[in-house]
């Protein structure tokens, strides 16, 4: 039976119906997120990207290789790594007694993880830093051990691991609650032991995750300003940060030389998530 004149003409290639979209007002909706995209993020990166360069190529390498400069990108880049990978196996083990376990106060640890999404970082800093000064409730007992946290290093990776653990452990949660016990019930049945089912069945999974969530850590951690600046010190060359460089240029009215800080952990940024991101996608569980 031939099909109606309507029905022809809604499939016929070319027609009006046959390129409208899914979505009604597709048109309208892609302009809408497109406009709030390039004022929110592509024109501002834009400018970053064009500002540092009223120094010149010379300028811009001179501004980029000051030893302070250098110290300061060491120990924003290299601090949030460190933080993120110390973090890692906290944030798996908590998220594993979240979904797995079952205990009085669950619900009120599972509040407390997403403290430093609704903390202000300032206030988280300055918590730290009175936890962790040599006269406070922790650095005092360290500091008689020879450890010394605030004003150093170790304090602007501990801030950063303070940052960054609920990216791991929320990361993970979703993941590991939607993961199948018979992989880990058939290894149990066939002898492995509980680390080989850890090693063997269940990390293999979580591994995308994990490095999903070292990776939003990690970004979360290299840009933190509010909770790092008060336990740093800011010495520098010893414990100043590259976002308080910027500010210390912006302050001295000093824009392309504070643009140059930007656009260098911009590049930096981007690497590292890139290859986060391909390590992620091409993984493949064993």
């Amino acid at each position: 039976m031939a099909a109606p004149p309507s029905a022809a003409l809604r499939t016929r290639p070319g027609s009006l119906a046959s390129r409208r979209g899914p979505l009604p007002g597709f048109g309208l909706s892609l302009g809408v997120a497109l406009f709030w995209l390039s004022a929110l993020v592509l024109i501002p990166l834009g400018a970053l990207l064009l500002r540092p360069w009223e120094l010149g190529v010379s300028g811009l390498w001179r501004s980029l290789s000051e030893p302070r400069v250098l110290a300061a990108l060491r120990l924003s880049f290299l601090g949030a790594l460190t933080a993120s990978a110390v973090t890692l196996p906290f944030g798996l083990l908590l998220a594993w007694v979240l979904v797995r376990d079952r205990f009085p106060g669950r619900r009120l640890l599972d509040a407390m993880v997403d403290l430093p999404f609704a903390l202000p970082t300032a206030v988280a800093g300055l918590a730290l830093t009175a936890l962790y000064a040599p006269n406070g409730w922790l650095g005092a007992p360290l500091a008689a051990l020879g450890v010394k946290v605030a004003y150093t290093p170790l304090g602007v990776i501990l801030a950063m691991a303070f940052v960054g653990l609920p990216f791991i452990v929320r990361t993970v949660e979703p993941v590991l609650r939607d993961l199948p016990r018979e992989a880990e019930e058939a290894a149990a049945t066939l002898g492995a032991s509980r680390p080989q089912i850890l090693w063997r069945v269940v990390l293999p999974a979580l591994a995308p995750a994990l490095l999903a969530g070292f990776a939003m850590a990690s970004a979360r951690a290299i840009g933190e300003y509010g909770s790092v600046i008060f336990i740093a010190g800011n010495m520098p060359m010893v414990s100043e940060i590259a976002p308080l460089v910027i500010v210390t240029r912006l302050e001295q009215f000093d824009y392309a030389g504070a643009a140059a800080v930007g656009l260098a952990m911009l590049a930096l940024s981007f690497l590292l998530l890139l290859a986060l991101n391909l390590a992620t996608r091409f993984w493949r569980p064993v």
